[in-house]
């Protein structure tokens, strides 16, 4: 929809081949600002999820004790809270990032770098924040800034003495080895382990990643599972041992990759389906636009008027028929009643040996044109033509919506039509058309229907209706009621005076002794204005 398209991301590369399919767009890799000098150890691969779990902890105490700070990934918050307590239980303090913690999600992220932190990520929580060695000091600096209770003097030596804590604490997290990323297992998707191992290194720090994995994860469980399982069972590797290989990340790679394939498959069989819809709604939202933007909407009637009668007769008078064909008595019955368009054919038909099918299609339309024409002169084309943009976009929203529902409705069971040796797509793609064309169709005839028989009342009539309702709501006014006092006694006004006194006996309704009393008390009439007592 625009007419240049880009964007820029540090993990497009691999999903470089969607991007060409989907948008068209070539993926260009841009070399770092500086050279990368962060590690990326090989994957250590266990028998259970206990030994994995049991190397994190010890990995991560390691590096508490040693001051380097760690970021642990993980890919849901059930996952972070199971290893927030194995650490509470190995008395290790850390930090946990997950949605429930979203508030302090930036602040926790810019202390995630400082010696010893221990952080918990679920996924990528707090990307978008660098993490920087030693801790960030400007929001410490922003703090003690936004501080009135500190003199323009004494701030001015905190921020100088923050600056070199923080230049101290800086070369301890490099010389320690810089940020390290323990991801707990692999996602399905390469991407997110690469914005997860992104989080070190950046701008040419130095920093560490390593993925532990266990045989019961469900990546491996489903892909590779079974052969490195009979790997270690050949090597008769005891408890607490891993495999540390390139071939077995490679083919967790391989397994990635076909988890990709087939979630690129989803996303492109919804596109397509979503293309027909779309192709629909730019026609619709088209003639909407020109609805609302043109002055008058009088020629978008006129073609729907004519179009709406031509189909009208083909019903009784087929196209290219002989007049033995013709049903001209239903014709006329159907115009008059249905259209409220009188013409009279059938003499006509009777008299001529030479008239045709699209005579009377001409006739039609001119009789229709006459009709709506005699309600333009009644109101006038520029106090008409607000009406009709009304029943134009009212018609068409309305059958719009119902027509979206029938799309989602028939995308259901399309798939099934796979099992009949036939394509979905295609099958989709005809049916969607179809359904399209009939909803073309209702909005033309009914809004010519609604614009041939709206009624149309002269200054007098109005007079004469608001008159008739001035006086049904005086009747309704002279309705004697009951109310109960202060004290709870009954009290009645008066009666009016007998109904045909005022000449209105004819027009007030008969009420049954057991039907619900007019006055809206909701009691039966016979207790309460009919009663005798």
């Amino acid at each position: 929809m625009y007419a240049k398209l880009g964007g820029m991301t540090g993990t497009a590369d691999t999903e470089a081949y969607e991007f060409q399919e989907i948008y068209g767009l070539e993926t260009v890799v841009i070399p770092p600002n500086k050279p990368t000098a962060r590690k990326d150890e090989l994957d250590l691969i266990y028998k259970t999820g206990r030994e994995k779990y049991n190397a994190v902890i010890e990995d991560i105490r390691n590096c508490h004790q040693r001051g380097q700070p760690v970021l642990v990934g993980n890919t849901s918050i059930e996952n972070s809270e199971l290893i927030s307590g194995l650490l509470t239980q190995a008395k290790l303090p850390h930090a946990v990032l997950n949605a429930k913690q979203h508030a302090k999600e930036a602040e926790i992220v810019a202390q995630a770098g400082r010696p010893g932190v221990i952080t918990i990520a679920t996924n990528m929580a707090g990307r978008g924040t660098d993490i920087v060695l030693g801790g960030n000091v400007e929001k410490q600096i922003q703090l003690l800034e936004a501080d009135a209770a500190v003199g323009e003097s004494d701030r001015a030596s905190r921020i100088l003495q923050l600056k070199d804590e923080w230049q101290g604490l800086h070369e301890q997290v490099k010389a320690a080895g810089g940020l390290r990323i323990i991801a707990t297992e692999r996602h399905e998707s390469r991407r997110i382990d690469n914005q997860l191992r992104g989080r070190a290194g950046r701008q040419g720090d130095p920093g560490q990643s390593r993925f532990y994995l266990s045989l019961e994860d469900p990546l491996m469980r489903i892909f590779a599972g079974d052969r490195v399982r009979a790997i270690m069972d050949k090597l008769k590797m005891p408890d607490g041992e891993a495999i540390e290989a390139g071939m077995v990340s490679r083919s967790i790679e391989g397994a990635q990759r076909k988890v990709e394939a087939r979630n690129f498959d989803v996303r492109k069989q919804l596109l397509e389906y979503d293309d027909v819809s779309n192709d629909q709604r730019k026609v619709i939202y088209q003639q909407r636009n020109e609805i609302l933007e043109t002055d008058t909407v009088l020629a978008q009637v006129t073609n729907l008027r004519k179009s709406a009668m031509a189909g009208v007769v083909r019903t009784w008078v087929p196209a290219e028929s002989v007049e033995e064909q013709w049903d001209i008595p239903a014709l006329e019955k159907a115009l008059a009643e249905e259209w409220q368009v009188p013409v009279a054919l059938a003499a006509e038909v009777e008299n001529s040996e030479s008239i045709t099918d699209e005579d009377i299609v001409d006739k039609v339309v001119a009789a229709a044109d006459q009709v709506f024409e005699g309600k333009l002169a009644v109101v006038g084309a520029e106090q008409f033509n607000p009406f009709m943009r009304m029943v134009l976009l009212q018609s068409i929203d309305s059958h719009w919506r119902e027509h979206l529902a029938a799309l989602d409705y028939l995308r259901q069971g399309i798939h099934l039509r796979g099992y009949a040796q036939k394509n979905p797509k295609q099958e989709y793609k005809r049916e969607a058309f179809e359904l399209f064309s009939q909803l073309l169709d209702v909005v033309k005839m009914e809004v010519t229907r609604l614009l041939l028989t709206v009624r149309i009342q002269s200054q007098e009539e109005v007079a004469q209706a608001a008159e008739a309702i001035e006086a049904q709501a005086s009747q309704l006014g002279n309705v004697t009621y009951t109310h109960p006092n202060e004290d709870g006694s009954i009290s009645r006004e008066p009666a009016p005076a007998p109904a045909a006194a005022l000449g209105l006996a004819s027009d007030v309704p008969r009420v049954g002794r057991n039907e619900p009393c007019p006055c809206g008390s909701g009691k039966k009439y016979k207790s309460c204005h009919g009663s005798l007592a």
